[in-house]
């Protein structure tokens, strides 16, 4: 996970040196979330559903896996290329009508990109499969996979400028097709991934389709909070999109480190033990989440002491000056107040979805939009960026407070 780390936080020091803060950067933040925001939702539902899925056929019905795979890859292929396809032509056509917010330069950098940059769907749709059936194995390779895109992006950044047009566009999908090719051949060589089929004739998936429909509308409303930070940000003038980008990099850097450790290793945990009908979910989980709550608050604060130097010496470098990094301090310093919230919230999640109570975990993302629009909507006008950021913070403050009490409330969902 450090190693990934380290090569993201060196991409984006090539990006800010590069780039700074200017229109190439707000066209390509604008387009990769917007691109990413269905993959994103993809992965957040398979790595919830598929690992104690995968779990209980183990337990129950192992000889059902290997078609279900292949059965799963064949659909995760088709809905790859209509979504490719969709943002291809529903992406350029959005841009067109002004639709996103951007204007001047950064709408025709982003028109540009958009063709290339469609390429993410069906790769990243294709990696957040291989990465949940690796997280479902009990193997953790593809943690340290996800640091291919970036390296690759690095490179291309670091290039001459007349050998690669559009570096930040093809070295974004090379890196991903880089990364579908290994997290494969892992998966191949494991015995893990089988030729794809087309059809649903697993009974698998009658497991699958029962809490789908749940599922999806939770992480649907919980991720869209990225795009409404995207269209409000883009409103806010050049620049905007690019000072919230550094920050919630450079945020992500840190985030991500405890996130993906404490989800994939909490999740896999807590579906063993509800498999095997063991008792002490609830108190474990939050005992966990108060743990992890302190935890953030230390990363916390140790974070924004360091803020200043550490945009300096990341960002500040070519294009990237001084103002910049102010700028990026302040957004970041305030971003930080989410860290312990969030840390808990994931224990708490992954314990609920153990247990199989999606219902809790989709109403907890359909108040996270409601309180992310009204918030912004109230705090945007007045405050700016900062009130962008406040809202994402109190959004994840609200989250935390409900997914703890939904945990202790629902004892009997734990052992049934």
């Amino acid at each position: 996970m450090f190693i990934g780390k380290l090569a993201g936080a060196a991409k984006e020091m090539a990006i800010a040196w590069r780039y700074g803060v200017s229109e190439t950067v707000d066209a390509y933040v604008l387009i990769f979330n917007l691109i990413n925001w269905p993959v994103s939702v993809w992965f957040s539902i398979l790595t919830v559903v598929l690992v104690p899925l995968v779990a209980r056929l183990r337990h129950d019905d192992p000889k059902e896996l290997p078609r279900f795979r292949a059965e799963f890859l064949g659909l995760t292929l088709l809905l790859g290329l209509g979504l490719g396809a969709f943002a291809y032509f529903g992406l350029s056509a959005a841009l067109s009508w002004g639709w996103t917010g951007l204007s001047g330069k950064a709408l025709q950098e982003a028109l540009k990109m958009t063709p290339g940059l469609a390429l993410m769907a069906p790769f990243g749709l294709a990696i957040g499969l291989f990465s949940a059936w690796m997280m479902a194995c009990g193997y953790h390779r593809n943690t340290l996979l996800e640091a291919v895109p970036a390296i690759v992006i690095l490179i291309a950044l670091l290039a001459p400028p007349s050998w690669l047009p559009e570096p930040l566009v093809w070295g974004t999908v090379t890196g991903l097709a880089l990364q579908t090719v290994a997290l494969a051949w892992f998966l191949r060589r494991s015995g893990e991934l089988q030729a794809p089929l087309l059809g649903f004739h697993s009974p698998a998936w009658r497991g699958f389709w029962s809490i789908l429909g749940i599922m999806s509308l939770g992480q649907f409303l919980t991720s869209f909070t990225t795009v409404v930070d995207q269209l409000f940000a883009a409103d806010l003038g050049t620049g905007a999109l690019s000072t919230l980008s550094y920050a919630n990099r450079l945020l992500a850097l840190m985030l991500s480190i405890g996130a993906t450790a404490i989800a994939r290793a909490t999740l896999p945990i807590f579906s063993e033990a509800q498999a095997s009908r063991f008792d002490g979910i609830v108190p474990l989980a939050r005992l966990w989440s108060r743990w992890m709550f302190l935890m953030g608050v230390v990363a916390a604060v140790l974070a924004a002491i360091v803020a200043p130097m550490v945009v300096e010496l990341l960002f500040q470098r070519g294009s990237f000056t001084e103002q910049n990094t102010r700028s990026v301090a302040v957004i970041f310093r305030y971003a930080l107040i989410q860290t312990p919230f969030y840390f808990a919230a994931l224990v708490l999640v992954s314990a609920l979805a153990s247990a199989k109570r999606y219902s809790m975990i989709a109403l907890s993302g359909a108040m996270n939009l409601l309180f992310k629009l009204l918030f912004a909507f109230l705090l945007v006008k007045s405050m700016g960026l900062l009130g962008l950021v406040a809202s994402t913070v109190l959004m994840y403050v609200l989250s935390a407070c409900f997914l703890y009490f939904s945990v202790g409330s629902n004892r009997v969902g734990f052992l049934k």
